[in-house]
């Protein structure tokens, strides 16, 4: 019988796909549980090579021998909103000064890509959150 690995950290970073350097916030979120930064980077890197361009959020589960095992996460919803209406950031004030317009049919292959990170249930519900995101970052959508 294989005896389980007990858990003694869960670090969650959102970094540049295929980007990542040893540099922060890399080395100062994991330097002081002790992992080889330079071995996260490397197979971080090796898995997101494809998605280059974007910022993948990864949750890195650190073991007590020092060892970890890592999950990629969903782009955040605020980075695929800026990325389908052409913008460099959100507005600074939100419902005030509106920075941009996504249509409907962009707002439901958001939901559908952000789907497995999100807590509903279906994909009318998902678009209702990337819609509030949406709102708060000064982006309407355009009916």
């Amino acid at each position: 019988m294989v005896a389980k690995k007990r858990v003694a950290a869960i670090v969650k970073i959102n970094l540049p796909a295929g980007a990542a350097t040893p540099a922060p916030p890399v080395g100062t979120a994991l330097g002081p549980h002790g992992i080889q930064t330079m071995e996260f980077v490397k197979q971080y890197n090796a898995a997101t090579e494809a998605q280059r361009g974007q910022v993948i959020p990864v949750e890195v589960t650190i073991f007590e021998d020092r060892s970890f095992s890592f999950v990629l996460k969903t782009p955040p919803t605020s980075e695929l909103l800026k990325q389908a209406a052409g913008l460099d950031k959100g507005s600074a004030t939100n419902r005030r000064a509106l920075v941009g317009t996504v249509t409907r049919d962009q707002i439901e292959e958001i939901a559908k890509t952000k789907m497995p990170d999100l807590n509903a249930f279906n994909l009318e519900s998902a678009m209702k959150q990337v819609i509030g995101t949406a709102a708060s970052m000064g982006i309407t959508v355009a009916e």
